[in-house]
């Protein structure tokens, strides 16, 4: 099966090709794919999801705004933010608790970070089952060594089948092939917790992108689905259904994902309409020269 090609056109010609790989998964079978469904690839944040179940497990205090920005990749919005330290002070935490270092281009505090909102979840969930708070990010911790178990358990496999690395943020990122991250995503609902992570998200969808992002953009677009991006071009979503589905661009280029999220998930019946399936090229006049487009 062929990846989706997407080109990148300027006028009449092309300018360049991104392959992206795709697979939707529902009831443990796969039910589309485009492109090779083996390939290993990070989760980065598109893991949040995951990463915030031992949270929601651990609190009976959390409002849907709390989950949302456990889940989130944010923009420093300032209904990001709040959501934020909202979070650190239910924990209770300070922003000096998070462990996420600063993020060039932002304002030189943590909470300024796009993963403060799951770092903030992470101490929350540490003050709550009696962990110490420092050191939570890394592996070897009793927090991650639940997170990893977890991922694990979603996709079907060993944890040692689980391959780590330590993420931007500097927490504990897992990698496995594309199908299994699709299997994870078409359980998300069945884990424990699962159901009010996607809820959370889908009430919510600024706090876990923002304005103009791919996942706040499609579950806006489709009621009922929980969407996540994640670093090198993944996007993961799951649907009201149970059906998982998970896509990649091969050289880490974004511009290619929302013509290749439209064309993939019209073979799953939904139409994203041009907003999706046409992205323009624009020039420094803001002039439209093009557009990138899938097929």
């Amino acid at each position: 099966m062929d990846p989706i090609s997407v080109a990148v056109r300027r006028g009449p010609f092309v300018e360049s090709v991104h392959l992206v790989h795709a697979v939707a998964v529902r009831d443990g079978e796969v039910v589309a794919e485009a492109g090779d469904r083996k390939l290993i690839t990070s989760l980065r944040s598109s893991a949040k999801p995951f990463q915030a179940l031992p949270l929601v497990r651990a609190r009976d205090d959390l409002d849907d705004a709390d989950i949302a920005i456990a889940s989130a990749s944010h923009r420093a919005e300032p209904e990001q933010i709040e959501a934020v330290r909202r979070l650190l002070a239910k924990a209770p935490a300070s922003e000096e608790d998070l462990e996420v270092g600063l993020q060039e281009g932002r304002p030189p505090q943590p909470v300024y970070h796009n993963c403060s909102g799951k770092h903030a979840g992470m101490v929350a969930a540490c003050r709550s089952r009696g962990w110490p708070a420092a050191g939570y990010r890394l592996a070897g911790h009793p927090l991650q060594d639940e997170i990893l178990a977890e991922v694990a358990a979603a996709a079907e496999v060993e944890p040692a089948a689980v391959e780590t690395a330590v993420d931007g943020c500097g927490v504990v990122c897992f990698a496995l092939p594309l199908e299994r991250v699709a299997l994870m995503f078409s359980g998300l609902r069945a884990r424990d917790g699962g159901s009010r992570v996607a809820e959370a998200m889908q009430v919510h969808p600024q706090l876990v992108g923002g304005a103009g992002q791919t996942d706040t953009e499609l579950m806006k677009a489709l009621p009922g689905w929980a969407a996540k991006g994640g670093a090198e071009a993944l996007f993961c979503a799951a649907g009201p259904n149970g059906t998982g589905v998970v896509l990649k661009t091969g050289d880490g280029g974004y511009r290619a994902l929302r013509p290749a999220i439209a064309a993939f998930f019209a073979r799953l019946g939904h139409d994203l309409g041009d907003g999706f399936a046409r992205v323009p090229v624009r020039n420094s006049r803001g002039d439209i020269v093009g557009e990138i487009s899938a097929g």
